[in-house]
């Protein structure tokens, strides 16, 4: 895995000339973010050595290199997930190949469920912890010391620093947040209403198919991380039956601008 994440990154250099500070994980109808990059390069996942190919309609698959006030940023415009048939270090590896190539930080977003009633369709959440409930381990295996150690503390795995910088500036920009606790299913299949039941019952606000793997690598890295949620559907009995990839990326794109807008001023300021 070091040696593969060692060669793509130094393509990568080869082709940008690029040290990026930051990393950014743009998931389902939330790819606009791009549109605020200055942008350098792109280039496409498929010509980028030993990386995967994101399947999922919503995800354009490029990285994006360039400045977002003044810091330089590479983002991910699409991720890969579980559930498309990858292993879980296949899933995780663009976080291994960005901190290779320089990042200290990094934002992960995506759509999920949501499950606490404080919640509606369009709520921005703000992750704060997570509940990892995947079937296999992205650091399952020999541990590879040079990323990082065998035993990972996830007792911080959202900086409570970009946390509340994040914060302050939602309320700045007039834009409402929410706290959250996001839980990680396999997929592909949408919750059923026991199974959104389930994960409210064991501590969850929101569930969704992603973004727990790669802050698990993100943390065996030490790269400080903050994550971010856009309520696409409600697990309730009013709402279950409409829930389809249509309807969730149609309200992640109405909910953008303020994800763009918040993503944006975080990376300003933080």
């Amino acid at each position: 895995m070091w040696d593969q994440a060692k060669q793509t990154a130094d393509y990568i250099s080869s082709k940008t000339n690029f040290t990026p500070e930051y990393g950014v994980i743009l998931g389902s109808g939330l790819g606009g973010f791009t549109d605020d990059i200055e942008i350098q390069h792109t280039i496409s996942y498929e010509d980028i050595p030993n990386f995967p190919v994101s399947t999922v309609e919503g995800h354009k698959g490029a990285l994006v290199f360039g400045e977002v006030g003044g810091k330089k940023v590479v983002a991910m415009q699409g991720r890969f997930h579980y559930y498309e048939g990858y292993s879980m270090q296949q899933v995780t590896f663009p976080v291994r190949v960005m901190k290779m190539l320089g990042i200290t930080k990094l934002i992960v977003s995506n759509a999920s469920g949501g499950v606490n009633p404080n919640y509606k369709v369009g709520s921005i959440v703000i992750i704060n912890d997570h509940i990892n409930m995947m079937p296999e381990h992205p650091l399952r295996g020999a541990n590879e010391k040079r990323f990082g150690p065998r035993f990972v503390n996830m007792s911080e795995p959202y900086s409570r620093q970009m946390i509340s910088k994040a914060k302050e500036l939602a309320s700045a920009l007039n834009v409402e947040v929410h706290d959250g606790v996001y839980l990680g299913l396999q997929g592909p299949t949408f919750e059923t209403l026991a199974e959104y039941r389930m994960v409210k019952k064991m501590g969850g606000d929101c569930v969704g198919m992603s973004t727990v793997p790669e802050v698990i690598v993100a943390r065996h890295m030490e790269i400080e991380t903050f994550g971010i949620s856009v309520i696409t559907d409600m697990g309730d009995e009013e709402n279950i039956e409409q829930v389809n990839h249509a309807e969730v990326l149609k309200a992640a794109q109405k909910a953008e601008p303020f994800v763009r807008k918040l993503i944006r001023e975080l990376i300003s300021a933080y």
